[in-house]
């Protein structure tokens, strides 16, 4: 089963979507099986952490803006502005898809763990995530 989780960002940085996903898992009827997500874009990315702190999100959303400035001189494709292909590398370093087992009836998340959809761009987007339950 394929669903399509439509997800709003109103631009930069880590958008919770553990609840949108958790609620589509239960509501498939699936006892044991696997999750996967897959996000249909090139600036954008997937990510599993710390949902308890919001410190440790903003922390990983500082230290990735460190890691991959704007407007650096190398950059040739500014096509859409200078956080184009910024979005475009930090896509690159995160990940695009996340697999996460379904045990009676749930997703399989740690105590403090959450889905995180990554915007790497600063306006805001309207996101696709694929979820297969399988």
């Amino acid at each position: 089963m394929i669903k399509v989780l439509d997800v709003k960002t109103p631009g930069q940085g880590l958008h919770d979507v553990t609840r949108s996903v958790c609620d589509l898992v239960s509501g498939c009827g699936m006892n044991e099986g696997l999750c996967t997500l897959y996000i249909q874009h090139t600036s954008a990315s997937l990510l599993i952490q710390e949902n308890y702190d919001p410190s440790a999100r903003v922390d990983l959303e500082h230290w990735l803006n460190r890691l991959v400035p704007e407007s650096d001189p190398i950059y040739t494709h500014t096509l859409e502005g200078p956080d184009d292909m910024p979005a475009h590398i930090k896509a690159a370093l995160t990940a695009t898809s996340l697999s996460i087992p379904v045990l009676a009836g749930k997703l399989a998340l740690g105590t403090w763990q959450g889905i995180f959809l990554w915007e790497h761009r600063h306006r805001a987007h309207e996101r696709q995530i694929l979820i297969h339950l399988a």
